[in-house]
């Protein structure tokens, strides 16, 4: 059975010192048996610092590091970073790293919403991105994706077992609600798991952070297709492995109908 790392964490400014971070949960997760391990959106560094600067390509140093550290540790990591857009902004790129991947997933709904402006400096995607570990089949999603039941239906329809979705959640009344209701609603619209993994709320561990940005409020959280919550993490720092049950995704999409029996 899939056994997959979810691992919470603050990431700071500096993508050297995030990659530490990295390695710590990524040597914690396989040592309990994962193959595949989840950090949050923004992994490399993380909201409210300018994101020019940091941006790297897929063959650069930092993506290139995280290879060799699922290489290393034998799994897959799914991690956020941010890639060069070349029309002056960046792309908020899930890195897809280890056994044979090396790719990205380039965040499709931008988060222009709750008074923030993602778009200002950050280019979207257009592509679903899923990859296969073990004969399992996994879609990816990041952050604002969650509010888009379309993304996840499409994954749905191919057949995943699960859905990825790294996030660095903006903080707010009622966000946390949302957080926990869209996470399980996306694994009822496509009868898939759903391993949404958050950076950890940095007022949990003190750490100071631009206030107007998105840094995260914890709670990650594990949903199967039927919207039963199979863990769920507070909001300080901290590693979960979850097993997943690919055989409980297509007995949701079975019993549910929610993409055989869609008229619109």
């Amino acid at each position: 059975m899939p056994r997959i790392g979810l691992c919470q964490v603050t990431s700071s400014d500096e993508p050297d010192t995030n990659l530490k971070l990295i390695r710590e949960g990524v040597a914690e997760a396989a040592g309990q048996g994962a193959r595949i391990v989840v950090f949050p959106e923004a992994a490399m560094a993380r909201f409210g610092v300018p994101l020019g600067p940091i941006a790297e390509p897929l063959d650069g140093s930092w993506a290139t590091a995280v290879a060799a550290i699922a290489a290393e540790y034998d799994v897959l990591i799914v991690a956020g970073m941010f890639t060069p857009s070349g029309d002056g902004r960046v792309k908020n790129t899930l890195l897809v790293t280890g056994l044979g991947e090396h790719r990205g997933y380039d965040k499709i709904h931008l988060y222009d919403a709750f008074g923030f402006r993602e778009s200002d400096t950050v280019a979207p995607g257009a592509s679903l991105v899923r990859f296969t570990v073990d004969g399992v089949s996994y879609g990816v999603a990041t952050c604002y994706d969650l509010r888009f039941p379309e993304l996840f239906r499409a994954h749905g329809e191919a057949g995943v077992a699960a859905v990825l979705v790294p996030a660095s959640w903006g903080a707010g009344e009622g966000k946390r609600e949302q957080w926990e209701v869209l996470a399980r609603a996306r694994a009822l619209d496509s009868g898939a798991w759903v391993v949404a993994v958050g950076q950890a709320d940095p007022a949990a561990t003190g750490v100071a952070v631009n206030p107007k940005a998105p840094t995260g409020i914890g709670h990650s959280i594990v949903s199967d297709g039927f919207g039963r919550m199979a863990a769920s993490l507070g909001s300080a720092p901290e590693t979960v492995v979850v097993d997943i049950d690919p055989e409980i995704a297509e007995k949701a999409r079975a019993a549910t109908g929610a993409l055989a029996n869609r008229r619109l």
